[in-house]
């Protein structure tokens, strides 16, 4: 190591807007570790511009939003590393009158308003939101069944995402999980031999991210409801995705809405909120008052509460559905784009690519739903195709807007299925630059 590196007052002098940005001690630090990085690896200080060069590239990316905004070009709908479904824009800046009754002045429920909505628009007597829907199995759970058995079929004992899995969850709230059938073939006289005076309820679970075709059979919810109450046992669905209206329209396999499986008997039905809800990161409990009354008392319950923006944004999101204008929310405007739509914008962005200079060619494409909600289904959707060039890639997720594609056989595919229309001006000039930049 030869040299002596600039002052740290001088280099925070030459990185001033930067200081502004992030703050005089943070780009300090950044300053400091560089400096000793350096002199442990026994390396020459470079010039005094490459240096400035080195810890700009350091610092830079402390500027960028924690959380930014993409461009979702992967031809997922509901994709779990980009938040799920996307959200319809809401206020929750300044005060709001979250635990507040307007009329009387006296403290309200926080949960009136939504819990009202809730109801109205699945037909329950009651209904409780927690944050997410593994947090509403286990404050079911632990309300119902602790020390009690939960008979389960083999074939939906599921892994969620994170690795979490349904044997573990009613583990920690206390159940005794019982399980009935055979991987791909569970009959009702299964579930009819494990009942006990033991036994709490019988769950049946959505299956999330696989689908069983071939030799399988289960029973229907009609008939687990009669044998559960039959018996003086509950009868649980956990349906996961929030399925609540009709798919077929938007080309996927009908499956049993919430507001079904409530009329097929269920006492209690649970669902995520981020699904195909389309709303906010939530666990949503709709069904009889007294099978939820006593997750209202359980200590869990607090501490499960969900925040006001997800409240807000719940309430918004059920405004959309019960006002009859549910294509207002971003999950079902994307849904509702039909295939000549997505081809026509595929080739006016293909074209204002190649007038830049860039290979792209619209092509044909399958989008896919996502979010573990319509597994073994696809989408027709159509993208532009770029040659595979790592660097494009990894130019794209850090430009501005950050842009998420996907690679397939030999392509770089921006697929438009996931990709809000007023999006394909900032689409295209983010692919300009990622290509200029990745070829330079």
């Amino acid at each position: 190591m030869s040299g002596r590196p600039p002052a740290v007052h001088e280099l925070l002098a030459e990185l001033s807007e930067l200081v502004s940005r992030l703050g005089r001690e943070t780009v300090k630090g950044v300053i400091r570790d560089h400096l000793a990085h350096l002199r442990a690896a026994g390396r020459a200080f470079p010039e005094k511009k490459e240096l400035i060069a080195q810890l700009q590239e350091k610092l830079v990316p402390l500027t960028r939003p924690s959380y930014p905004g993409v461009i979702n070009a992967t031809g997922v709908l509901i994709h779990t590393n980009l938040g799920r479904s996307p959200r319809l824009p809401v206020d929750v800046g300044g005060y709001l009158a979250l635990e507040l009754d307007l009329e009387s002045g006296q403290r309200g429920e926080r949960l009136a308003p939504v819990r009202d909505k809730l109801r109205r628009y699945f037909g329950a007597e009651d209904a409780l939101v927690v944050t997410n829907n593994a947090a509403a199995l286990l404050l079911l759970l632990a309300a119902h069944a602790r020390g009690k058995e939960v008979v389960v079929s083999r074939g939906e004992l599921i892994e969620i995402g994170g690795s979490f899995r349904l044997p573990e969850i009613m583990a920690e709230a206390g159940a005794k999980l019982v399980e009935v059938g055979c991987t791909n073939r569970t009959h009702l006289s299964d579930y009819r031999k494990a009942l006990t005076g033991e036994t709490a309820a019988i769950l049946q679970v959505h299956r999330s991210n696989f689908a069983m075709t071939g030799f399988v059979t289960n029973p229907d919810p009609e008939s687990l409801g009669r044998l559960a109450h039959e018996k003086g046992v509950a009868f649980w669905v956990d349906q996961g995705s929030g399925c609540h209206q009709d798919l077929r329209p938007y080309g996927l396999r009908n499956e049993r809405t919430v507001q079904e499986l409530l009329a097929a008997g269920a006492d209690v039905v649970l669902f995520s909120g981020d699904k195909l809800l389309g709303g906010p990161q939530a666990g949503i409990l709709v069904g009889r008052k007294e099978a939820l009354a006593p997750l209202r008392q359980h200590p869990l319950r607090r501490a499960l509460r969900p925040d006001k923006a997800t409240l807000v944004g719940l309430a918004a999101t059920l405004d959309c559905y019960l006002s009859g204008d549910g294509h207002r929310v971003p999950l079902y405007r994307l849904l509702s784009q039909d295939l000549a739509q997505l081809c026509r914008r595929a080739r006016r962005l293909a074209r204002r690519l190649q007038a830049q200079g860039l290979p792209a060619v619209a092509v044909p494409s399958h989008a896919v739903l996502g979010g573990g909600t319509t597994p073994g289904q696809g989408l027709a959707s159509w993208g532009v195709a770029l040659p595979d060039v790592p660097a494009v890639a990894r130019a794209l997720r850090l430009g501005q807007p950050p842009v998420i594609a996907r690679q397939e056989q030999g392509k770089l595919l921006l697929d438009l299925k996931a990709v809000f229309p007023e999006q394909d001006g900032d689409l295209a000039f983010a692919v300009q630059q990622a290509w200029a930049y990745a070829r330079t």
